[in-house]
């Protein structure tokens, strides 16, 4: 099963070597008819503190890290 691949925004790098990372999802409600916008946030593993507040990051579903990371960062930059 292929692993998910999220877009989002780094928010917090205070943690050694873990980016928070805010995610944003549209989608248009059922009943309303308009755009309604969500946002998660996920703890994703940054090996090298190379991400800063404010990077677009991509992040990659893993194997639990520690008790809150799931998630790895694979690339920097719009992609």
């Amino acid at each position: 099963m292929p692993k998910r691949i999220l877009q989002g925004t780094v928010v917090s790098d205070k943690n050694d070597k873990t980016v928070v990372v805010k995610v944003e999802r549209r989608f248009t409600h059922p009943m309303m008819k308009k755009v309604v916008r969500m946002s998660k946030k996920y703890k994703a593993h940054d090996e090298n503190n190379t991400h800063k507040v404010g990077d677009q990051v991509s992040i990659q579903e893993s194997a639990p890290i520690s008790k809150d990371k799931r998630w790895v960062v694979v690339s920097s930059g719009q992609a």
